[in-house]
């Protein structure tokens, strides 16, 4: 019977139990999260801007972990607002009771049931605060349960030790959860202990209660443990309730740790396990815990105990170990041996204290107690790291540590870890060297580069250690739970395994410091000085290389994956794989180094390549990036692990060093914070002593520049609150901000001052405020006269609010470490500064990852250049601007297309006599419909595109200069009609008489044809018949009109040049024929009157008596002079005007002119005739060909002779038709085809030339891209010939290759073999021209059908009018033809059909020859003229090597730029006193500490914009030396550089390692 009703009970305990947790976890509302789903990255993600209010219960477990994260230790007080319960609940509990007098004493003290009873019966219990901890305990994964132990230690909380299952009443032990807790103390002999607990070695002190008693045991165990903090739960905490449902059973525990002071309450460290609930309910726990301690402390109400309490109370006397039973309702105390009794009744609470105390260290012996004990004294028990994944991962940590084991630790990294110690620091080393070049500079490079490649061969040949190996196996064969089980033990054992060498070093360093400190006080200079001094230094190289952690592990992947990526072969185990892991590890919540602490370097392609995996992962995801710059130990990690529950490491004497970054998501339902991840980057504190007399100042300046420049937000952290202690992180931040201001970053910071005393301090302390602002301004002025910018204030170089961007924080312990918890209102500081960083975020643009990316390349590469600012290249506001420039290319064909289209037409209408003037304003208006829709896609496009912010700096500038193009299209259009309507004024007596002859000729013909019609003649007789007839009708209608005289431009051109410098002369140069190549000349020395230069100096040779800037600028004279004939010759309009000798004589005179001006600008140069010869006769022969060639246009455009001879084949047709008996209106179908014929040829190639320009300009790479790839096709186009002298045309006269260029690629196109790209074009065009013909014959003839008087002529006018703007023909040209007998207008629009198929026919014939019937000369914008005008761009050359910049706007907002410079010698460019060619590239000169020359005053090449000028509009940025297309160049040309200019590359010649590129090497480097 008893044993069933023993079933009984533990059969109601289990459903209650179950009843209980049920009902917990579903108020909490975690029954999703339920058993063990709820993971480290649900508790920190990102969920709000505002502080978890809590209004519900279901809001109680997030809110928990949200201030357990914050080091909040009021979490444990943590309810339901009473706001929400008394609004839920719907009236208040102290109502007043209806029907009482409550001022009468008897009522007010009554027993009767009130209505504030009734409210509080039938009101549901509260959550108790600890239900809320165990159950978020309880629905916690191994990781987040060792997460909240970890916080609640840090809060001076008791850690849940043994914790009942809630549902099967299993107990576990969840000893993993203390692996990352340390504790330190020192004891009052003065030793320090800094342990991890579970290796921690105390006596443990044992508290559990028998029955019911009315004393709290928790609160009389936190009276002994920490008088001012609740380390144990109880009763009386704030948020306390009746109903505990989850902590029953559950065993807790905590240390005392001693601070080595008189008011110490134990001498040494001392556990304390409290057991919750009925010691004889729970017999597990109760008997582990007597087993463990070493003192067991009994409550009981007395001695009048049930026999199972008896039972439990005889069996603790009889124990060896001593027992110390405190009797609630008893006043008397008793001692046997170790047994002791106290009474508590009627004592005050701190005289139970005393006394309990004193009698606890009375039975204090060696007895210890550890947490690695506990799976060996309960093996009933489960134990959380038994977990097979658990076992899995420490298995796999244990093998890496026996191959750490058999090294010594100082020796680990050197031996095992090999490639991060000496190989990349001197790596590193050479690296900076790369950026400080002297001496031969491109020599010094390919020596420093070879150095790099060895060390990268080192590297590589060191191969993967076994502990690598094995490192990289276990990574890549783990799940993901047993990959972090596994990098969370192996972090265990390696702090484990390191910690006590640590400490003997560290303790070793102490005494040598101190004697060392002493000796200087002595003023000792003796040899034990410098031998301490010395000592002292070898142990700080050991402590530095006995410091080891998994950064160092991860490090080592790192540079095995860039030395192999370095020069890519056949790696080992995988190691491109590498990338993808420690992306893994970074997606997972995992902090990874982003810049190396000990080499003070970034491995740029291993960050690349990481983040470049992470996006494979997550996508190109919007980041927020949080920096925090501040001294060392200034609380930096402390509070980013506070603010977002992080784990950069902070425990003594593990200084963060370098950066780390670790990613935090963001809830899906929270993307109104415009990010997708919050990426949080540690860095090393700034004035770290280890860097004392290394180069502090650069190392603190290039770390703060750096992290400030990748963060959207900087936090700067500062210890304490006067303005005083300040100054240098204050001045090393302002600096690096103005840094950013002047590369267009735009960071924002906030200033955090920790370790405010005063709790007001934020409202009181306005003037330290006040002083602030002051101390930054004066910074910022002090940084901007450095930096030589213009700023007056530090609002000036950022938005800054005083008031709202400087946050003071509370001291961070409350009280005394080391039992001291944190202070609560550094949490709500905390809480504070997240919220106003999460609202300052939603007003900032995010970062794209993949921009993240190219700012840390960007960011990096100008660091390592010292001068930061010149040497910044933002990649993405490049790659933003590039695509600006396709954009702008796009939308300025457009309209240059729209504008061409409107040319046709308007020139069509001048032709046919329309339009006798052309104004602005109606250009404008017929321009604006393709203007204004081309202004709504730019708006939209800056308004739209996501990189809007970086788009805006050039907004103005892109409108400013498309308005400018429309303005220059609408007056070139002006200009060319002018001039269209001036010629059709002056040869409208020409047109006159051709409409004459024309008609003239018809009516003959129909005449004659009239008379022999009825002949019987056969073809040819008729044939003859027209012959004797035509020379006749051309002889009577030309008789008063003399031929157009044929011109000898030669010889005027030798009788001008004569008259100014003799016939022998101009004959000896010109069978030299050396001026054929004066513009592309290598040398002009021989060109100058030498005496001039003997004067100035000593060292004349023919050499070096011109500078290689006076060289390029006669060589920019001759090119100057070439445009301007080239531009006069087409002003003159020889084709329309015919050739006079006054041109050449205009044409030599321009060219005088142009001399005299250099001469007496330079002073210092002054031409021998011989020069002013050759130039002439180089500007002449390209005034005969051009002339010659316009003239012969003019002649058979003018001579009626020619022309007429021109007609002769259409009037015979005509002839033979009337003779054949055609009707007249058949022959006038076919006489107005034949005039259309010509117009309708011309129209489709006016067309064509649009289209072409258009297709090519969209599908032919060279012209589809921005300026900086039509650059890089020319280069490939001269690489794949390998032409020296069109390399020389290249170098020497940009413009004109690039119109060659241009030029022959269209012909290229137009005329290759087997395309029909143009005849289809010339077809398609062909097909709209006669469609608008076609229309217009329709609709004459519907309108005369449809008029009264109708006839011919009304035809002709209808017919004219609507083909008036596409081709040239009016019904005037047909003046004088006899044609009033045509009466049938169906015929007529038949004829025409038929005759107008026949010009299609030939047409499309003659388009099928293609290769022989196509004329360039047909279009009256050529394809190539148009292409050139659209790519025209900017023509700046790079003041030292003249590369032409790239910029593909004209007028280009910023700074000129290029994307490949070059070797100075290749234009020729010659050291001033040897003479020979300058092989440095200006992109590694920048890079250099060597000098140049400007104006007579020598500057730094690292400072080239200071020169002024010319200088001052260039960006060169120095490069990473891979420019191997130049390099290949001058290799490949070596011996026709020198020998075209006369000169050599100097003694040691060019670097050999460019020998070894080939012509591949160089086309790849251009793609």
């Amino acid at each position: 019977q008893r044993q069933l009703q023993i079933e009984a009970d533990q059969q109601s305990k289990m459903v209650s139990r179950v009843e209980n947790w049920e009902e917990v976890i579903s108020r909490l509302g975690l029954q999703e999260l339920c058993p063990t789903k709820f993971t480290i990255a649900d508790a920190i993600c990102l969920s709000s801007s505002k502080e978890h209010k809590h209004q519900t219960e279901k809001d109680l477990a997030f809110a928990f972990l949200q201030k357990l994260l914050m080091l909040d230790y009021r979490v444990r007080h943590l309810t339901v607002r009473e706001e929400s319960n008394a609004a839920s609940n719907g009236k208040d509990r102290r109502e007043e009771i209806p029907g009482k007098d409550m001022t009468d004493l008897f009522n007010f003290f009554s027993n009767e049931k009130t209505g504030c009873d009734d409210t509080h019966t039938t009101q549901e219990a509260r959550i108790h605060p600890m239900d809320v901890q165990m159950a978020v305990f309880q629905c916690a994964d191994s990781f987040l349960r060792q997460y909240m132990v970890t916080k609640l230690s840090q809060c001076q909380y008791a850690l849940p030790l043994l914790v009942p299952n809630p549902v099967t009443a299993q107990i576990e032990l969840p000893l993993w959860t203390f692996r990352l807790i340390r504790k330190s103390w020192k004891s009052t002999d003065g030793s320090s202990r800094d342990v991890p607990v579970y290796k921690t070695q105390t006596p443990m002190v044992s508290v559990f209660r028998l029955g019911s008693v009315s004393s709290s045991k928790s609160q009389l165990l936190n009276s002994l443990i920490n008088r001012r903090h609740d380390t144990f739960f109880h009763r009386h905490c704030p948020g306390s309730s009746r109903s505990r449902l989850l902590l029953d059973g559950v065993v807790e525990i905590a240390w005392y740790c001693p601070a080595g002071r008189n008011d110490d309450v134990f001498d040494d460290c001392v556990a304390f396990c409290n057991l919750r609930g009925d010691a004889g309910e729970h017999q597990q726990q109760r008997e582990f815990m007597v087993q463990a301690a070493t003192v067991n402390v009994v409550l009981v109400k007395d001695f009048n105990l049930d026999d199972k309490l008896k039972n439990i109370l005889q069996q603790l006397l009889k124990s060896p170990k001593s027992l110390i039973c405190l009797l609630t309702e008893d006043d008397r105390d008793g001692k046997n041996e170790n047994k002791f009794k106290i009474g508590l009744k009627d004592r005050s609470q701190a005289e139970i204290t005393e006394e309990l105390i004193k009698t606890i260290k009375t039975c204090l012996t060696n007895h210890s107690f550890s947490l690695e004990q506990c799976p060996h004294l309960m093996k009933n028990f489960t134990f959380d790291e038994k977990s097979e994944d658990c076992q899995t991962g420490k298995c796999s940590a244990e093998e890496l540590m026996q191959l750490l084991k058999t090294v010594k630790l100082s020796q680990i990294k050197e031996k095992i870890l090999p490639c991060q110690e000496r190989l990349w620091r001197d790596w590193c080393q050479k690296s900076k060297e790369l950026h400080l070049l002297n001496g031969d500079i491109e020599q010094t490079r390919s020596n420093i580069e070879q150095e790099m490649e060895s060390i990268r061969s080192q590297q590589r040949d060191c191969n993967l250690s076994d502990l690598m190996k094995t490192f990289i196996r276990h990574l890549q064969s783990k799940t993901e739970t047993q990959k972090m089980y596994f990098l969370n033990w192996l972090g265990i054992f390696i702090d484990d395994h390191g910690s006590d060498q640590l400490s003997k070093l560290h303790q070793k360093y102490t005494e040598k410091w101190l004697a060392v400190k002493s000796l200087k006080q002595e003023h000792n200079k003796s040899d034990a000085l410098k031998r301490n001094q010395n000592e002292l230094e070898e142990i700080s190289v050991q402590l530095d290389a006995s410091y080891l952690g998994l950064e160092h592990i991860l490090r080592e992947m790192g540079q095995i994956y860039e030395a192999w990526e370095y020069q890519p072969g056949a790696a080992e185990l995988g190691v491109y794989s590498f990338p993808a892991l420690a992306a893994d590890l970074l997606i997972s919540g995992f902090p990874v180094e982003l810049m190396d602490g000990d080499a003070a370097h970034i491995p740029l392609k291993w960050i690349d390549s990481v983040l470049g995996k992470v996006m494979e992962r997550l996508g190109d995801q919007r980041m927020f990036v949080l920096s925090v710059l501040g001294l060392q130990s200034s609380g930096k990690s402390t509070l980013l692990n506070a603010m977002f529950g992080l784990q950069f490491p902070v425990s003594a004497g593990r200084c963060t060093r370098g950066a780390f970054m670790q990613l935090v998501r963001v809830k899906e339902e929270k993307q109104n914070l415009r990010f997708d991840y919050l990426l949080v980057i540690d860095t090393e504190g700034l004035r770290a002593p280890r860097l004392a007399g290394k180069s502090a100042h650069k190392h603190d300046n290039e770390l703060a520049t750096f992290v400030i420049g990748l963060g959207n937000m900087t936090l700067i952290n500062i210890m304490g609150e006067n303005t005083a202690e300040m100054q240098d992180i204050l001045q090393i931040a302002v600096q690096a901000f103005l840094r950013m201001k002047q590369v267009r970053l735009t960071p924002n910071c906030m200033f955090v001052h920790q370790n405010v005393t005063d709790i007001t301090a934020g409202e009181k302390n306005i003037e330290g405020r006040r002083r602030l602002q002051e101390t930054l301004d004066e910074m910022a002025q002090i940084a901007a006269k450095e930096e030589e910018f213009d700023v007056e204030n530090f609002n000036d170089v950022i938005r800054f609010d005083v008031e709202k961007d400087v946050q003071y924080f509370a001291q961070l312990w409350e009280g005394n470490p080391p039992m001291a918890p944190p202070n609560p209102r550094y949490s709500e500081n905390v809480q504070e500064l997240k919220h106003r960083i999460l609202s300052a975020a939603l007003e900032q643009k995010s970062l794209n990852l993949s921009e993240f990316k190219t700012r840390i390349q960007d960011l990096w590469e100008a660091l390592l250049n010292e001068d930061f600012v010149f040497s910044f290249k933002n990649t993405l506001e490049i790659l933003v601007f590039r695509k600006l420039e396709l954009m702008y290319e796009n939308w300025t064909w457009q309209l240059r297309e729209s504008v061409l289209a409107i040319d046709s037409t308007l020139f069509n209408r001048i032709e046919n006599g329309e339009l006798v003037n052309v104004d602005g304003n109606s250009l404008s208006q017929k321009i604006n419909g393709t203007y204004d829709g081309i202004k709504q896609d730019m708006e939209k496009h800056f308004a739209e595109d996501k990189n809007k912010e970086i788009l805006a700096q050039w907004k103005a500038k892109t409108e400013q200069n498309f308005d400018q193009l429309k303005k220059e299209l609408i007056e070139g259009s002006k200009t060319k009609f002018d001039e269209v309507v001036q010629l059709k004024a002056r040869f409208k007596e020409l047109e006159d008489k051709k409409t004459h002859y024309e008609s003239e000729l018809f009516n003959r013909s129909k005449q004659m044809a009239s008379t022999l019609r009825d002949k019987d003649s056969d073809e040819e007789e008729l044939q003859r018949a027209f012959d004797s007839m035509w020379e006749t009708w051309v002889s009577d209608l030309t008789a008063d009109i003399p031929p157009v005289k044929v011109i000898h431009i030669e010889k005027d051109v030798m009788r001008i040049l004569t008259d100014c410098y003799g016939r022998q002369l101009i004959q000896a140069r010109k069978d030299l024929g050396h001026y054929k190549k004066i513009c592309y000349s290598p040398d002009y020395s021989d060109c100058v009157k030498k005496h001039l230069f003997r004067k100035a100096c000593d060292y004349v040779t023919r050499s070096n008596i011109l500078k290689p800037e006076e060289q390029q600028s006669i060589r920019a004279l001759t090119q100057d002079i070439t445009r301007e004939v080239e531009e006069y010759i087409k002003k003159k309009r020889v084709n329309n005007f015919g050739y006079s000798d006054n041109y050449i004589c205009e044409t030599v005179n321009t060219v005088k002119n142009k001399i005299v001006e250099f001469e007496t600008k330079t002073k210092r140069i002054m031409f021998i005739k011989d020069f002013k010869v050759d130039l002439c006769l180089y500007v002449c022969d390209i005034a005969v060909e051009k002339f010659s060639e316009l003239h012969s246009a003019f002649r058979e455009a003018n001579d009626p002779l020619i022309y007429l001879s021109s007609k002769r084949a259409d009037y015979n047709s005509i002839f033979r038709k009337f003779c054949q008996g055609a009707t007249s209106t058949t022959v006038f179908a076919d006489f107005i085809c034949s005039k259309l014929k010509p117009s309708i040829l011309q129209a489709v190639y006016d067309k064509t030339a649009i289209a072409a320009a258009g297709e090519m300009r969209a599908s032919f790479p060279a012209f589809s891209g921005n300026r900086s790839d039509l650059e890089k096709h020319m280069l490939l186009q001269l690489a794949e010939e390998e032409d020296f002298d069109m390399y020389m045309k290249y170098i020497h006269n940009p413009v004109k290759h690039f119109k060659e260029f241009i030029t022959q690629n269209v012909k290229k196109h137009i005329f290759k073999d087997g395309d029909s790209s143009m005849c289809r074009l010339l077809t398609d065009n062909l097909t709209l021209v006669l469609s608008c013909v076609d229309n217009a014959v329709k609709m004459a003839s519907e309108h005369v059908k449809n008029s009264e008087n109708s006839d011919v002529e009304m035809w002709l006018n209808t017919f004219s009018t609507e083909i008036r703007d596409e081709l040239k023909f009016t019904e005037k040209a047909l003046r004088g033809v006899q044609y009033q007998d045509i009466r049938d207008f169906d015929f007529l629009q038949e004829e025409m059909v038929k005759d107008l198929q026949k010009v299609t026919e030939d047409l499309i014939d003659g388009f099928r020859i293609f290769n022989s019937s196509f004329n360039m000369n047909m279009f009256r914008e050529k394809p190539d003229e148009i292409l050139f005008r659209q790519l025209s761009r900017c023509w700046a050359q790079c003041p030292f090597c003249k590369a032409i910049c790239t910029q593909g706007v004209a007028g280009h907002p910023g700074d000129h730029s290029v994307s490949f410079h070059r070797p100075s010698g290749v234009n020729g460019c010659r050291w001033g006193f040897t003479g020979s060619l300058i092989s440095y590239f200006c992109s590694s000169s920048v890079a250099s500490l060597g000098t140049f020359k400007s104006n007579g005053e020598r500057f730094l090449y690292k400072n080239y914009r200071r020169a002024g000028g010319e200088f001052a509009e260039w960006s060169i940025t120095p490069d990473s030396g891979q420019q191997l297309y130049w390099k290949w160049f001058v290799s490949r040309f070596e011996k026709d550089l020198e020998k075209h200019y006369s000169s050599s590359f100097g003694l040691f010649g060019i670097p050999k390692v460019w020998k070894k590129i080939t012509k591949e090497d160089a086309i790849r480097s251009l793609k």
